[in-house]
């Protein structure tokens, strides 16, 4: 998912930055740069779906359920 460049919300002013860039009187405000952030931002949410999984695969039960229950405790802590 590529980062888009922001544009004006009103319509009239939407229309008058497209022209410009079109007729090379403005730059698009979307560089490479920006390109490469977003590939690595996809890169890393690619990595962090499946991050879950292979830690939990890799985890004995005995740990999982010790992990969960400090998640518990934790959530449970301050309520009544």
């Amino acid at each position: 998912m590529a980062k888009k460049a922001k544009r004006p919300t009103d319509i009239n002013q939407r229309a008058k930055s497209i022209a410009d860039i079109a007729t090379g009187e403005s730059e698009d405000t979307l560089s490479p740069k920006d390109d490469l952030k977003s590939a690595a931002a996809m890169l890393g949410r690619k990595g962090g779906l499946k991050g879950g999984k292979a830690r939990a695969k890799s985890l004995s039960a005995k740990r999982r359920s010790e992990i969960a229950k400090e998640a518990a405790k934790a959530r449970w802590h301050n309520k009544k």
